[in-house]
C-alpha cells in the first residue's frame, strides 16, 4: 500500500488501486509538463500526494459529491480539484474551466492518458462563461481551489449553480475573515452558508471547505464584467 493509499484510508476516503494508478499517471504528466510550463510549485513526490491529491479528495468529506452530479471546477489551473474528483467518482460529470489555453492543452493530455470519460474542458473566463445559457444555473456543484477571495469567488462561481445546488470553496486556515467579508456577496448572489469543515492534513496543515447553498437565482446582472468582481467585491 502506498503512502497516499494509507492516508486516504486514514481519512476514510474510499479509493482502489486502479484509481490510484490513474492519480500516479496524472502526477507523471504534471511533472513532465511542469518542466516547461508553470503548473505547480510543489514537485516533491510525497508533497504532491498530500498537498494536491489528498487535499483535493477531502472535498468528498462534505457529502456533496456522492452519486451522479454535474460539477464545474472554475479556474481549475492544473486540474485541482476537478481531476482527482473525476478519478474518485466516475459518476460525476466534471467540467474544467480555465482562462489559459496552454493549461487546457495539458488537461486534455491528462484526460486522454488517464482515460477519463467523465471530464470536459473549456477555455474561457469565469465571468463570461457564467453568462452563457448552457452554463448558467446548469450545475449541481461548483468547486474551486486557490482562485480568489471568498467575495470575488462567489460572484465567479455561484451563477453556475442550480438553485438547490452548492458551491464549495477550498480555503486555507484564514477563512473566517474572508467569510465575514463575503457575507454581503453571498446574500446578494443568492447564497447561504450551509457548512464549514476544517480539515487537518499531515504536518498540521489546516484547510477548510466552505459549502454555500444556492437558495435563490443569482440576479442577471452578475457576474459583472471588466474585472469588477476582483477590483470591487460586493
Amino acid at each position: 500500500m502506498t503512502r497516499l493509499e494509507e492516508l486516504l484510508k486514514e481519512f476514510e476516503i474510499e479509493f482502489d488501486s486502479e484509481k490510484n494508478n490513474k492519480l500516479q499517471k496524472y502526477k507523471e504528466i504534471l511533472l513532465e509538463w511542469n518542466s516547461f510550463m508553470n503548473l505547480t510549485a510543489i514537485t516533491d513526490d510525497e508533497e504532491i500526494d498530500v498537498k494536491h491529491f489528498l487535499d483535493c479528495l477531502t472535498i468528498f468529506k462534505t457529502g456533496e459529491l456522492d452519486g451522479k452530479k454535474s460539477v464545474i471546477d472554475v479556474g481549475t489551473g492544473a486540474g485541482f480539484p476537478g481531476i482527482p474528483m473525476a478519478i474518485k467518482n466516475p459518476d460525476l460529470e466534471v467540467t474544467l474551466l480555465d482562462s489559459l489555453n496552454k493549461r487546457i492543452k495539458f488537461l486534455n493530455k491528462v484526460v486522454e492518458e488517464t482515460d477519463l470519460k467523465n471530464v470536459t474542458t473549456y477555455h474561457g473566463r469565469a465571468e463570461e462563461f457564467a453568462r452563457k445559457k448552457e452554463f448558467r444555473d446548469a450545475f449541481d456543484v461548483s468547486v474551486s481551489r486557490a482562485v480568489a477571495n471568498m467575495a470575488t469567488l462567489t460572484e465567479y462561481t455561484l451563477p453556475y449553480v442550480k438553485p438547490g445546488g452548492v458551491m464549495i470553496a477550498m480555503k486555507g486556515s484564514e477563512y473566517k475573515e474572508e467569510l465575514k467579508e463575503a457575507e454581503n456577496a453571498i446574500k446578494v448572489l443568492g447564497g447561504e452558508i450551509k457548512n464549514v469543515m476544517e480539515i487537518t492534513l499531515p504536518d498540521g496543515i489546516l484547510h477548510s471547505l466552505i459549502v454555500v447553498e444556492k437558495v435563490k437565482p443569482t440576479p442577471k446582472k452578475y457576474p459583472r464584467s471588466g474585472g469588477k468582481p476582483k477590483s470591487k467585491p460586493l
